[in-house]
């Protein structure tokens, strides 16, 4: 009996070691496997492509261009009001007519240039902003913006314009880029992801008639 228990406890050394054997080299290969596994890799640099939106200079009718069922650069608007069919009937909601509507081309000494738009019926209010930039000789627009304007559109209304007032006694003679943007209320309206199109038009010292009528297709966005 006392070998049998010698022995017992002797396999019993045995297996423990045995054990502790397995344990360490078990825990040594899964912590080398972890640490290949957590090497980190090298942070490839990557850069944001300069934002390329449609221009809404040239359109085709019936084609709707973002939220916009058409859109016009013009020297004004005027205000309609659609009628039920019987005189003196009138709905609440206003429609703009722009006038001259296409106009690219301004003198130094005009007052404002407008943007008239007509969009879908909006389920909620969003407001509708652009921002100008003067073009250098490279094509490419400035930094800094020469004039800007933004309109709160309520709800289910279709019809909005965007006024860009003289910054100066004069405006300067060059070619202007007008970035356009959509958004939601309370959120800014001046970002990237926010711009939806551009447009552009020209500034010039000669008398209104001796303008050309139109700007040839834009390259710049």
């Amino acid at each position: 009996m006392g070998l049998i228990r010698r022995q017992g406890r002797h396999g019993s050394r045995r297996l423990a070691i045995a054990l502790c054997a397995t344990f360490i080299l078990g825990g040594w290969y899964s912590g080398v496997e972890g640490r290949d596994l957590m090497v980190p890799k090298e942070q490839v640099t990557t850069e944001f492509e300069p934002t390329e939106t449609p221009s809404l200079d040239v359109q085709h009718k019936g084609v709707p261009q973002s939220l916009f069922t058409w859109i016009k650069m013009a020297r004004g608007y005027e205000v309609e009001w659609d009628t039920f069919g019987r005189k003196g009937w009138f709905t609440q909601d206003p429609r703009l007519k722009p006038i001259a509507p296409g106009t690219t081309v301004f003198t130094t000494d005009t007052p404002a240039v407008y943007i008239v738009f007509e969009v879908a019926p909006l389920e909620d209010p969003a407001q509708f902003a652009a921002q100008v930039f003067a073009l250098g000789a490279d094509g490419k627009a400035g930094e800094t913006v020469v004039v800007q304007d933004s309109l709160e559109v309520p709800g289910h209304e279709r019809y909005g314009f965007l006024e860009f007032k003289r910054p100066a006694p004069h405006w300067p003679v060059g070619t202007y880029l007008v970035k356009i943007y959509i958004t939601s209320l309370g959120q800014q309206p001046f970002h990237a992801v926010n711009q939806v199109g551009t447009m552009r038009f020209v500034i010039t010292d000669k008398p209104a008639s001796d303008a050309s009528p139109a700007l040839s297709d834009p390259s710049s966005r």
